[in-house]
Parts: structure tokens; sequence; C-alpha cells
């Protein structure tokens, strides 16, 4: 099994910025892809940014040159670091994780429980 630890939401004005991290743990030979969902009230779950192996990266339309995914390998870490806020980003943002758990098993993907992000206008 592997667990995501997600920090940094909260409440913040339109405008300003916030920095999301999640870190991974458990069971861990290979990790993927790693990266961020969001789920706004009434909404659906959809992607932000997910960054590959070597570093490559794909955004959301939406928060293309607002947003930056970054990742530490050794620590199995993700951040999102989000400048230029609206009221329209406030959402539960959920990081993921694809994980191969040992040699020759497959990949499966992983959740964390969320962190809220509240933009104010």
């Amino acid at each position: 099994q592997v667990q995501l630890v997600e920090s940094g939401g909260g409440l913040v004005q339109a405008g300003g910025s916030l920095r999301l991290s999640c870190a991974a743990s458990g069971r861990i030979f290979r990790v993927d892809a790693m990266g961020w969902y969001r789920q706004a009230p009434g909404k659906q779950r959809d992607v932000v940014a997910i960054i590959y192996n070597g570093d490559i990266t794909n955004y959301a339309d939406s928060v293309k040159g607002r947003f930056t995914i970054s990742r530490d390998n050794a620590k199995n870490t993700v951040y999102l670091q989000m400048n230029s806020l609206e009221p329209e980003d406030t959402a539960v943002y959920y990081c993921y994780c694809r994980v191969v758990s040992g040699y020759g098993l497959g990949a499966v993907n992983y959740w964390g429980k969320g962190t809220l992000v509240t933009v104010s206008s």
C-alpha cells in the first residue's frame, strides 16, 4: 500500500499564492507520475497538473502560466505552486500518484484525502 499526505491548503485572497505539497510513502518501487486534481462544489474532479518521469509536465489550460508543478524524486514528493489565484480556483485539491510497488508488477493509481483551497474575492 501507498499513502499520500497532502499539506498547504487554506484561505487566500484573490491574487495571492499558495503552495501545496504531497508526500508518498509505503511500498514504492517506482513512481511513474505525480500530480494534482481538483473538485469544486457540484462539479467533477478534473486534472490540474501532472508531472511524469523525466520532468514532463501537463497542465490544465485554466492554470497555465499561474501554477507550477515540481517533484522531488528522492522524497517522492510533489509540489504545486499556485500564483495569481482566482475565486474560480476554489476547490478541494487531491494529490495523485501512479506507483509500481515491485519489479514486474503493474502501476496502480493512488489518491490523497484532499486539501481545501479557498480563494476569496
